[in-house]
């Protein structure tokens, strides 16, 4: 697991090795075991990259890597979970190998197919690749997008990296704020992809590959998409006992190529049915105790699940250890969160992610988790929701909307009126406007929020589906709720977290449930294999009810959640104040001052939870404040200065 940068020039200007350096720098949280930097002899392009050592820890797979005549330049960052049966093919058509890594089979393989062969590779990655032949760079992601690639392109060049932080190094970039970009935080707590929240700078899109030629011009292919049943051929046509036995088999395989590692490896524990699977088949296969991590909530008891994973632990004797994070650790975090980031990020779930990532990497270097079950297996209360309010007369909803309304109100975001209001408030929209309201940090108080000049007249909430929209017509309901949060949540929110947390503390996370075979044949399963009933995650619950304990099986899902709401009317109240009360506020540049006060204050009168929308202002108003010593640092490149911001200075 790795970070990479790097540029090519299309002007005939002459690229530098110490800027790419500076760049490749600024990402050594996500490799500093090892740097290397690559310029070709033309001056053409360079390539920057951290290494952090997983698999082969000899100086032979460092990057950038390069075929025998020097022609072919790559820098990866992820694991090839298939590489072991790729090399095995290459080694057959006369290919020599000099290390033991992944990293290689990518080069050869490239030398073989060209651009093509990214569509051969099963795991996770980011991968840019510098063809001296054809004067070309291919930039390509995997198919989730669980690793990050961001890159600026312009007539003169191409800049890239796997954070935007790197781009900030580059002195010949005038990276600014996209005001047409904040009104996507407010709603979905993120800027989705490929935009962001800064003008020029883009993503490479899950399952594409990008390929530039010396004159600037740029060809995108998709080589991967996920299909769901449509509503004419409702799915795959197969009996639930064959069913769960191949969901079994496929992730039985996903855990044991995610246990291929050559530094010490072990396991998120949540306590709810995903981690707990993933334990015990780490247990099985391995036959030893695994190393086990969690983490609980001071404050509120309904945020804490360590009760739970302390009865997984004991069921498979791991090795476990638990933390606990109290409302200090999150103002001590906010900065940190930001700048790992690189913006605002709405999901406070990243505070007991990156601290249980920064205490588990004092233990192992590898951990694996339970991230993805939920959106391949139908896990979220939203997709019960969805299915629902398809059989809710609009009479009904009506009606429960009015009764709600004069029930008193409840100053919890986990108490059921809550979900209730939300649920009947979204009711009646067509579905891609439910699942999107439900979702929301703000939602028809958007354009009280932001200020006028940031609302086009056009603003669709929608958008952000983009091509998306004609393809999901023909999909099943739940077919279509599934879709859209995998293209859209999972990408750009849990992946995001999971990913800037653990790169954050140079750890590497792995995700078996999003295991390209089993999300292919999860997808074309029947939707009743999926929710049956109320029971969510069914075909997956009866594929492993051997592992799982009766008390996790019946157990309320609780979600990885933060109690916002009552640390901002307790601990965190002033700092919070300060903030966002503050006459000087930087956020009054696009935010309604007004519209701030009013949501502050109904949380603390106790008439809303508004733990979120006010975390979502907060981090905002930070990252406004930390905005322009990002900025200084393209300065202190330009004029030979080696600067190394700390992590969420001001």
């Amino acid at each position: 697991m790795c970070g990479i940068c790097g540029e090519v020039r299309f002007d005939g200007s002459v690229t530098r090795a110490d800027r790419i350096a500076a760049m490749r720098d600024t990402l050594e949280h996500r490799g500093p075991d090892d740097a290397g930097v690559f310029v070709s002899p033309d001056g053409r392009a360079g390539l920057g990259f951290r290494r952090l050592r997983i698999i082969d820890l000899n100086a032979s797979a460092n990057q950038p890597m390069s075929n025998e005549d020097g022609s072919v330049h790559v820098v990866f960052n992820g694991e090839i979970y298939n590489f072991r049966e790729l090399r095995k093919q290459l080694e057959s058509r006369g290919h020599t190998f000099r290390s033991r890594s992944d990293t290689e089979v990518i080069v050869h393989l490239y030398e073989d197919e060209g651009p093509s062969c990214v569509s051969r590779l099963d795991g996770m990655f980011a991968i840019a690749i510098w063809d001296t032949r054809r004067l070309s760079v291919v930039l390509a992601r995997d198919r989730a997008g669980k690793k990050p690639l961001f890159y600026v392109k312009n007539a003169s060049r191409l800049v890239f990296a796997s954070e935007i932080k790197a781009l900030f190094r580059d002195p010949e970039l005038s990276i600014e704020v996209d005001p047409s970009a904040v009104p996507y935080v407010f709603m979905h707590g993120y800027v989705p992809c490929p935009g962001t929240l800064y003008r020029d700078v883009r993503q490479i899109e899950p399952g594409t590959v990008m390929s530039i030629a010396s004159d600037g011009r740029a060809e995108t292919s998709v080589y991967w998409q996920l299909d769901y049943p449509a509503r004419a051929a409702p799915g795959r046509r197969v009996s639930r006992r064959d069913a769960a036995r191949t969901v079994r088999e496929l992730l039985t395989r996903a855990v044991e190529r995610r246990l291929v590692s050559d530094v010490p490896l072990g396991a998120f524990l949540s306590g709810g049915v995903d981690s707990t699977i993933i334990v015990g088949l780490m247990s099985r296969l391995t036959g030893q105790a695994v190393k086990t991590f969690s983490i609980g909530f001071e404050g509120d008891d309904r945020y804490d699940e360590t009760s739970y994973a302390r009865l997984v632990a004991d069921r498979f004797a791991t090795e476990h250890t638990e933390f606990r994070v109290a409302p200090s650790s999150a103002v001590d975090l906010i900065d940190k969160l930001i700048w790992h980031h690189d913006g605002p990020f709405a999901d406070a779930s990243a505070l007991p992610t990156f601290i249980v990532s920064e205490l588990t990497r004092r233990h192992v270097t590898v951990v694996l988790n339970g991230d993805g079950a939920d959106e391949v297996f139908a896990g979220y209360r939203r997709f019960q929701a969805a299915l629902l309010s398809e059989r809710i007369p609009g009479w009904a909803s009506r009606l429960a909307e009015t009764l709600l309304a004069q029930l008193p109100g409840n100053a919890s975001e986990r108490h059921p009126l809550t979900f209730a209001r939300r649920f009947v408030a979204a009711a009646r929209l067509p579905l891609a406007e439910r699942m999107t309201r439900w979702s929301s940090v703000f939602y028809e108080d958007l354009e009280e929020l932001c200020l006028p000049h940031l609302m086009s007249p056009n603003f669709d909430r929608l958008s952000y589906l983009g091509g998306q929209r004609e393809r999901l017509e023909r999909l099943t309901v739940l077919g279509k709720a599934l879709s859209i949060n995998y293209a859209t949540y999972l990408l750009d929110d849990l992946l995001v977290k999971v990913d800037r947390c653990t790169m954050a503390n140079s750890l590497e996370a792995r995700s078996p449930f999003l295991d390209t075979a089993l999300v292919e044949y999860v997808a074309t399963l029947p939707d009743d294999m999926k929710i049956r009933g109320r029971q969510t995650k069914s075909i997956l619950k009866e594929a492993f009810a051997d592992l799982l304990p009766p008390q996790i099986v019946s157990r309320p899902k609780m979600g990885f959640g933060v109690p916002l709401g009552t640390w901002f009317r307790g601990p965190l109240r002033e700092y919070l104040l300060d903030h966002l009360l503050n006459p000087s506020a930087r956020y009054r540049t696009y935010l309604s001052a007004g519209t701030v006060r009013r949501v502050v204050d109904r949380h603390m009168d106790g008439h809303a939870d508004s733990g979120l929308q006010l975390w979502t202002l907060l981090c905002f108003e930070r990252w406004l404040q930390m905005l322009p010593s990002w900025t200084q640092q393209r300065g202190d490149v330009a004029a030979g200065r080696g600067t190394s911001l700390a992590q969420g200075e001001t």
